[in-house]
């Protein structure tokens, strides 16, 4: 039986307006009724993720960045957090790139240059990091790292930052293109896969009773770290060739349907 359903957010339970499905709610309440766990594995924030589901603070398992931060009912599960020197050495090599913007997410926070602090990257930041904070230099960014992440405004991160950072640091540090303006640096062997084995050893949980459904790159080790794994159709081939399963896209209550599809298989 199924114990716990993991979740991405972007392009999975997020339609492309960035709204949740009206019937999530509902299911969530038959969800905990039967003693299942509900888990957010997403690249947002830790606060960006509390901020959207108010009133779930202490119910959801919280895979937060990438898997590198994971809280449950407020209290840390697990973290992986960076070098603060290779950190910084990342967001150096990104700083005099063209419409490159950088990120060191911290476990308290998230930093950004003073500098680039602007509307539009406030408003692009903000579907992802509810919590910002300005900084004049990274030098002196009082927190721990648990990802680097850098938006391409063009929307052609894969041709521009991707590839430079993955020169530079890819012999040392994991180098995920995580959309198309959207690249995130963390430590090698870190993940959504990571945290969700690490939940599993924690909470007591086999693959054989987790679920998970995702559509990006980084969803990869996700698909592979449980037993029903649920590829949304408008997932990228790479992680419906990993995914056990297909459902419907993210704009048709994939997660849903897949969730609807295991009570029907008598697994929740």
């Amino acid at each position: 039986m199924i114990k716990v359903i993991f979740s991405d957010m972007d392009g999975t339970l997020l339609d492309d307006h960035n709204q949740l499905p009206e019937e999530l709610p509902e299911t969530i309440a038959m969800l905990k009724e039967r003693g299942v766990l509900f888990g957010l594995a997403s690249g947002r924030q830790y606060y960006s993720l509390l901020d959207t589901f108010q009133g779930y603070e202490n119910d959801f398992l919280f895979l937060a960045e990438n898997g590198t931060l994971v809280k449950y009912r407020g209290q840390e599960l697990f973290s992986d957090t960076m070098d603060t020197e290779t950190a910084k050495a990342i967001l150096k090599a990104a700083e005099d790139v063209p419409h490159i913007f950088e990120v060191f997410c911290g476990k308290k926070d998230a930093y950004v240059r003073t500098e680039q602090h602007t509307p539009a990257f406030r408003a692009e930041l903000g579907k992802y990091y509810s919590h910002s904070e300005p900084i004049a230099d990274f030098h002196d960014v009082p927190d721990e790292a648990v990802k680097v992440s850098l938006w391409d405004e063009t929307g052609h991160a894969e041709d521009t930052i991707y590839p430079l950072i993955r020169e530079q640091f890819g012999d040392r540090m994991q180098v995920l293109l995580s959309s198309a303006w959207w690249v995130d640096v963390m430590n090698p062997g870190v993940g959504k896969g990571t945290a969700i084995h690490e939940i599993q050893k924690r909470l007591g949980f086999t693959p054989d009773e987790c679920a998970a459904f995702g559509d990006y790159l980084n969803d990869e080790t996700m698909m592979q770290a449980v037993t029903y794994s649920f590829a949304m159709e408008n997932a990228v081939p790479e992680i419906k060739k990993l995914a056990r399963y297909e459902t419907a896209s993210n704009n048709d209550h994939g997660v849903i349907k897949g969730i609807q599809r295991l009570v029907e298989m008598g697994l929740i």
